[in-house]
């Protein structure tokens, strides 16, 4: 999988400037709009995005941000993401908070032709703390119907001049117009970094007397931007779509009106980084370094038992399995300790962040002579790390390294249900860094091997046409962790949602269950009307049953533009028996078969086995790894088609 980069730098040479387009110019509302019914291109467009700008800006020592957004809604009941909106901002310590310093919402209908506006009153914004650390203004508009065009513009005042959010240009609808403004004066220095295929239409990267100073501006303008629809088996699309992202590399505050009166000549500094950078913040802070410094909090803590294990992997595993024992996950995401809190506090009250969890394991794994190492990392729903552009503010994760002969193992005690190289999925992000006290290295942090998943269904054909019998679905590895943590969130919803909505026929004693193997196992029993047909005096039924789907999941008819990314590789194994009664035989069968690409990454084996009044039905799908590049789709594609086609045989059974 190849990401376009470009990296844009400090000049106006190589990028031309376009006079005739006018930045931040909102256009006046157009009664053409309003009358719209549908989107032109594609009718079946939900919305469309008029305008929309996001414009940083720097004065007096603050950041400002002011956002503008125009939306066309088409179709109302498919458009609730934009009906709906949140603004974060970040609760700082001494009055060193972010701010929403204005907000403006409006709902556009036309009424015998001419506009009505509806405006969101102040009582209907409102704010709430999602966490500590960030209060979110929510709102919502009213009076939206299909046709109607919403509006908001709000500007938020920051403290924080180095805190510039990543923007993403293109959304799952089109977009007419889109403009990105960043303007910062010269006694600072931002890399822009810019990833993803879309090219702006206008570009203009110069310097500019705004403001009343010297001003570097960065202006990127888009018009009639594609959307970038959701994709099926993509962890996190904006990974994928074009964004802006501008960062801190440098200050000279000598240029900082009244520096010099102040005394404060500071000069130049830079705060360009390298990984290497990163570590060294890292262990000087007190959330990571010092951590593990803590060395006498863990002296006694491991049973001898555990310390006395002469095989380095064993002795690993076996710490693991304490830390999951004793210490519980409270859901929070860090890299370190949380503020206030360490390794100290984890040991008390047994319940910690990822991070703390994690950094006792290493110290754990120290005091019982084995040489841990800390990965820092991203997880999925924060993006992928940017190996270019190093930033601390990327990592929100934590894990154990141990190299044991030779071979990299990964440990992470944050669920009682990891193993050794058997991780959080939410952690599984590609790659992360080994942060020793000399060093910052790269590791690829992908799920090894494959899990498995075993649908077995043990049947009886009764005369009247009913199909009774029992039916299990045990996963492996990492899908059995996956599982078993969505049935203990909620039992009732995942036996509802995973079952009940998809088998649509009476069973009884569904019982779910964690197998002292760590496998996942939920069973039932059925006695069920609607498998066989009968036709002219032969009965007529997918030897499958419940277990043949119509239809499959790499069905996308537009161009894939992501990866394909599955978490693990995985064998699906289908197995089927279906018992006749006494009288009956089978008139047909279908026959076996096997196909699979030419680099053995997909296979499928169909495997038909028929003794005396017995049929068994075997299936087996394989899927090798846990990401394969956009180029791959139309092999999944073909191989799940013939699959669907293959699994929609039947069988006829006749009475002798």
């Amino acid at each position: 999988m190849k990401t376009k980069i470009l990296q844009i730098v400090l000049t106006c040479l190589l990028l031309p400037v376009f006079g005739q387009y006018k930045y931040l110019d909102l256009p006046k509302l157009n009664i053409e709009d309003l009358k719209l019914t549908s989107y032109a291109k594609n009718p079946s467009e939900s919305a469309e995005i008029i305008y929309k700008s996001y414009h940083y800006y720097i004065t007096d020592g603050m950041l400002n941000l002011d956002v503008v957004s125009r939306v066309k809604i088409y179709k109302k009941d498919q458009a609730e993401k934009f009906l709906n909106q949140e603004i974060y901002t970040y609760d700082g310590k001494n009055n060193k908070s972010e701010r929403v310093t204005s907000l403006k919402v409006v709902t556009y209908n036309l009424v015998n032709d001419k506009i009505e506006t509806t405006a969101v009153e102040k009582n209907s914004k409102y704010k709430s703390k999602e966490s500590k650390n960030y209060t979110v203004t929510k709102f919502a508009f009213e009076n939206v119907k299909d046709g109607s065009v919403i509006e908001y513009k709000y500007s938020i005042l920051s403290p924080y001049v180095w805190s510039v959010d990543k923007i993403t240009v293109e959304d799952n609808v089109p977009t007419r117009r889109f403009d990105y403004v960043l303007d910062f004066p010269k006694y600072l220095g931002f890399n822009i970094d810019y990833k993803g295929s879309l090219t702006p239409k206008n570009r203009d990267v110069a310097d500019k007397n705004i403001y009343g100073g010297e001003y570097y501006t960065y202006r990127f303008g888009y018009e009639n931007i594609a959307p970038y629809r959701d994709e099926k088996y993509v962890h996190n699309l904006d990974n994928y779509r074009t964004s802006i992202r501008a960062e801190l590399n440098s200050t000279n505050i000598t240029r900082t009106p009244g520096a010099y009166e102040s005394g404060d000549l500071g000069g130049f500094k830079s705060y360009a980084v390298s990984w290497s950078d990163i570590r060294k913040q890292l262990y000087e802070s007190e959330y990571f370094g010092d951590q593990l410094k803590k060395k006498s909090y863990v002296k006694d803590l491991l049973p001898a038992d555990i310390k006395s294990i002469n095989s380095p992997q064993e002795k690993a595993a076996a710490i693991l399995k304490f830390v999951q024992k004793n210490y519980t996950w409270n859901n929070n995401y860090t890299v370190g300790s949380e503020e206030g809190k360490g390794i100290k506090e984890l040991i008390s009250s047994k319940v910690g962040s990822s991070g703390e969890i994690n950094l006792l394991m290493v110290l754990l794994m120290r005091s019982a002579d084995l040489d841990a190492q800390p990965v820092v990392l991203s997880t999925i729903r924060r993006g992928l790390l940017l190996d270019h552009s190093p930033s601390i503010n990327q990592l929100n994760y934590c894990l154990a390294f141990l190299e044991i002969d030779g071979k990299a193992m990964i440990y992470d005690a944050t669920s009682k249900m990891t193993l050794p190289n058997l991780i959080r999925p939410s952690a599984l992000n590609y790659n992360g860094y080994i942060m020793t006290e000399k060093e910052a290295k790269k590791v690829n942090i992908f799920c090894p091997g494959k899990s498995q998943t075993f649908l077995t269904v043990d049947a009886k054909l009764n005369q009247d046409g009913t199909v009774s019998g029992n039916f299990s679905d045990r996963d492996t590895q990492l899908y059995a962790m996956m599982n078993n943590e969505s049935y203990n969130e909620d039992k009732n919803e995942y036996q509802n949602s995973s079952y009940k909505e998809r088998y649509k026929f009476p069973y009884t004693n569904i019982k779910t269950e964690l197998l002292d193997n760590n496998d996942f196992q939920t069973s039932f029993d059925f006695d069920s009307d609607s498998f066989v047909d009968g036709i002219g005096g032969k009965l007529v039924f997918n030897p499958l049953l419940f277990l043949y789907n119509k239809s499959h999941e790499f069905d996308q008819t537009e161009e894939r533009r992501s990866p394909i990314e599955l978490y693990t590789g995985y064998d699906k194994i289908k197995k089927v028996t279906i018992t006749l009664p006494d009288g009956y035989v089978f008139e047909n069968v279908p026959k076996s078969k096997k196909f699979r690409t030419e680099d053995n990454a997909i296979q499928y084996v169909y495997k038909v086995t028929q003794e005396g009044n017995k049929l068994t039905v075997e299936t087996t799908t394989t899927v090798e790894d846990p990401v394969y590049p956009k180029e791959y789709y139309p092999a999944f594609k073909q191989i799940f088609d013939n699959i669907t086609k293959l699994e929609g045989q039947v069988v006829t059974v006749v009475k002798k």
